[in-house]
């Protein structure tokens, strides 16, 4: 009489790994990549915010490049912005940390429509709470921010 508990163990091994990987695959990958049900005033506020990039932001010495700077946005009320390039040069809105929404996708110009022609806009949806600092790409002292709260109303 012969011992198969050797052959028997690694054959369990091997079908546990692959039930595992499959779970892995099929189940937690896929759940943990799924965009987050909201509510549709969050996806579609009510109200959008524009900040301006002025004429002549592209020379360092111009006293203002994004009007207004640092800009405050309540989820759910106005956290549609729109960025319009009132200069004549191309400009980008690029994330500071390569912050990529979980509906919208990157924050970054260069990412969707490249750079915002002169005279054009570009529009993002925030849908999480919190501070996003944002640069223009080919004139970095370009700087600005948006700080996105709770709505309690």
């Amino acid at each position: 009489m012969t011992n198969h508990a050797g052959g028997i163990s690694i054959i369990a091994f091997v079908i546990a790994v692959g039930i595992s990987m499959g779970y892995y695959q099929y189940m937690y990958v896929p759940a943990v990549n799924a965009k987050p049900i909201l509510p549709p005033a969050v996806l579609n506020p009510p109200e959008t915010l524009t900040v301006k990039i002025t004429p002549g932001s592209s020379v360092e010495s111009n006293p203002k490049f994004f009007e207004p700077k640092d800009m405050r946005s309540a989820i759910g009320l106005n956290n549609h912005i729109i960025w319009q390039n009132n200069d004549q040069v191309p400009h980008s809105v690029t994330s500071d940390d390569g912050y990529i929404d979980k509906i919208n996708g990157k924050f970054d110009t260069l990412a969707t429509i490249g750079l915002i022609p002169g005279g054009e806009t570009w529009e993002f949806t925030i849908t999480a709470v919190g501070t996003y600092h944002y640069h223009c790409e080919p004139h970095p002292w370009m700087q600005g921010s948006i700080e996105v709260t709770e709505s309690f109303a």
